[in-house]
């Protein structure tokens, strides 16, 4: 086993009963906390550049409650998903490999917009959900149209960047 490897086999027998531990604390429920507990060294273990831990156990809270938070937030847009998609008639109901794929795309872009700054990503949401124009927008993000018209080149750039279609 090369060195690298063998220190994350160290960090996890130091720490992976505690971070199970804080992890079930979180999410009431041992399965799930030892599924982030086991996502969590995985991911230290599949990054390139591996840091000099000075506080092992913070880091990997840290990386836990990103994976825990991205779960939660998968889990709000499938539910918003469900809602919008029971309210919609049967004959128009897409197929589960449809459903899946448009859930998919939806956790892409959910994960895209949360890497904006939230007045840019409101300003997205305004517009492409709301059909609001710049004016609109700019009065109730309450800063000037010309900063409504930044906000959404940025949003624009990041869809283009990540290949999301927008309506």
């Amino acid at each position: 086993m090369d060195q690298p490897a063998n220190a994350v086999a160290d960090l996890y027998r130091e720490h992976n009963g505690w971070l199970q531990g804080w992890l079930r604390r979180k999410l009431g429920c041992k399965h799930q906390a030892a599924d982030f507990a086991h996502d969590t060294f995985l991911k230290v273990l599949t990054r390139l550049e591996r840091p000099t831990l000075r506080e092992p156990r913070a880091y990997l809270v840290t990386i836990a409650h990103g994976l825990v938070v991205n779960h939660w937030r998968r889990q709000e847009v499938e539910r918003a998903y469900l809602e919008t998609l029971a309210l919609q008639p049967e004959a128009l109901a897409p197929s589960e490999e449809e459903r899946a794929l448009l859930l998919e795309a939806l956790y892409q872009l959910d994960a895209l917009l949360h890497r904006l700054n939230p007045k840019a990503r409101r300003a997205f949401l305004l517009a492409q959900l709301d059909g609001l124009g710049y004016r609109e927008i700019a009065v109730q993000l309450e800063v000037s149209e010309r900063m409504v018209k930044k906000y959404m080149a940025q949003a624009m750039l990041h869809c283009l960047q990540a290949e999301i279609a927008l309506p």
